[in-house]
């Protein structure tokens, strides 16, 4: 397994895996591996002959009051993982190589960006589109996989590489769960031995929604119990939690097609994501 950590190492490398034969896939990730992210390197395996895992913490896609400074970094178990998973090249640059002395560029993906974590995160999806889209002209991959854990991030994605015409194919995977349902998170890790077992509620909580709405129940009245059911169990505040629409996340009053239950919540000091299909 190669290592990179300037662009002209990552250009050489990638050339040398593109001389072999086959097509190149890449998965971004802030680092702190677990599961759910090597169960995304497998499934960029089951499709391509390379797989390129990116490990950056990416300071552009954090607000001023959040936990860049803190999350977690664990950087040489996470190369053994790799390793371990079969990946061809892992490309680990710093911020000074990402974003050198007088970048000035970043880019916007408009409409869908605009209200769930877009709304909470100020600044936060043109941070990811930034960096997501370097990190497409840096490897230049044919596959990019990335996790539904981020449903909103992951339709973004899609939306960029379609509108900038990348040649990306974004491949999106299931989410990976623990055994009690809670979606594998590397923020998971900031949760106390009680909070963890609390955190599983989000998960329960809307599959409870999920199966209300199967059975007809009204939009409106199957999100108030289940954000009640969240504050019960100790979450606060609800960020959000909504019914949008699969392909275009537009708000959803009358279940008619595809749908995903979608909720950020805040247990202590930690940030939780989900959704749910529906």
């Amino acid at each position: 397994m190669q290592i990179a950590r300037t662009v002209a190492c990552l250009r050489a490398a990638i050339a040398d895996l593109r001389r072999t034969g086959g097509r190149v896939a890449l998965v971004p990730t802030m680092g702190a591996l677990h599961d759910g992210h090597l169960a995304l390197v497998n499934a960029a395996s089951m499709r391509v002959e390379h797989v390129v895992v990116s490990i950056f913490v990416n300071p552009r896609q954090f607000g001023p009051n959040e936990d860049y400074a803190d999350y977690p970094r664990q950087e040489q178990t996470d190369l053994r993982l790799l390793e371990g998973a079969g990946v061809s090249l892992v490309w680990a640059p710093n911020v000074e190589t990402m974003y050198p002395e007088g970048y000035a560029t970043s880019v916007s993906v408009s409409g869908i960006t605009r209200d769930l974590d877009g709304a909470a995160r100020p600044g936060h999806f043109e941070g990811v589109a930034t960096v997501v889209l370097k990190l497409f002209n840096q490897v230049r991959p044919d596959v990019a996989v990335f996790g539904e854990k981020d449903f909103q991030q992951l339709a973004m994605v899609r939306r960029l590489a379609h509108d900038l015409d990348t040649g990306v194919e974004v491949v999106g995977c299931p989410t990976d769960r623990a055994e009690d349902g809670l979606a594998l998170s590397s923020r998971n890790a900031y949760l106390s031995p009680d909070q963890r077992i609390n955190a599983a509620t989000i998960p329960r909580v809307l599959g409870a929604a999920a199966e209300s709405l199967r059975m007809g129940e009204p939009v409106s009245q199957t999100l108030l119990t289940a954000k009640s059911r969240l504050e019960q169990a100790g979450f606060s505040p609800i960020d959000y939690l909504d019914l949008r629409d699969a392909s275009t996340l537009e708000p959803v009053d009358t279940l008619l097609s595809p749908a995903r239950l979608m909720v950020a919540a805040w247990l202590g000091t930690t940030r939780l994501i989900d959704n749910m299909a529906v």
